[in-house]
């Protein structure tokens, strides 16, 4: 009887977790389309085919929701980077074009967008501005881990980490820019142009 009980709660665990996660990329995805004002929780959860009541189930606030789906954007974003950077060489520094291309990408697609969306919003709100600063900023140090790995730089030589925090402002500078216009064809030169700056001050 008990493991027949057992057996009923862990589908029940699962339905409750892709629920959840349906929510969340839901949440991310109205963000990025339709802003902090259009993403609602009536019409984050019509966008999850989940009823308005489940949805406060898991998050009885509209600010619990964007909170998580925070958090959640900042995950999905660091695995972006992980998952981007095993796809390089790893027995040799990767391409300095590479590694910056891999850079912007972060910073071009619906999660950075969303995650612009809730930086406006925090502009204007203490709570939101705590909790985005020390995610943004945990990013931020990921990012420029992984750069620095993957170009094999030494990061004490001078000038390294001032191009390579550069460079990831760079990229958030094309994320911008993307949000109105596709920039992508002067994207790809300012990159290969980037990259050989970078590479003249690694000394490669």
């Amino acid at each position: 009887m008990g493991s027949n009980r057992v057996a009923l709660r862990e589908p029940q665990q699962d339905r409750s977790r892709v629920t959840r996660a349906r929510l969340l990329e839901s949440a991310v995805s109205c963000l990025a389309e339709l802003g902090w004002s259009g993403a609602t929780v009536t019409v984050v959860a019509k966008h999850a085919g989940v009823s308005r009541g489940a949805t406060q189930h898991y998050f009885p606030t509209r600010e619990d929701l964007f909170i998580a789906a925070l958090e959640h954007m900042a995950e999905v974003r660091l695995t972006e980077i992980r998952s981007e950077a095993a796809r390089l060489p790893a027995d040799v520094a990767a391409p300095t074009r590479d590694v910056v291309g891999l850079l912007v990408r972060l910073y071009t697609g619906p999660p950075f967008r969303a995650a612009l969306q809730l930086w406006a919003a925090a502009a204007a709100s203490e709570m939101l501005r705590e909790l985005v600063v020390p995610l943004e900023a945990q990013l931020g140090r990921e990012a420029h881990r992984a750069a620095i790995e993957l170009l094999g730089a030494d990061e004490s030589a001078p000038g390294v980490h001032e191009a390579v925090q550069a460079t990831l402002d760079l990229a958030r500078g094309f994320g911008l820019a993307d949000t109105l216009t596709d920039d992508s064809r002067r994207r790809d030169r300012i990159i290969t142009q980037w990259a050989a700056m970078l590479d003249a001050v690694l000394a490669r």
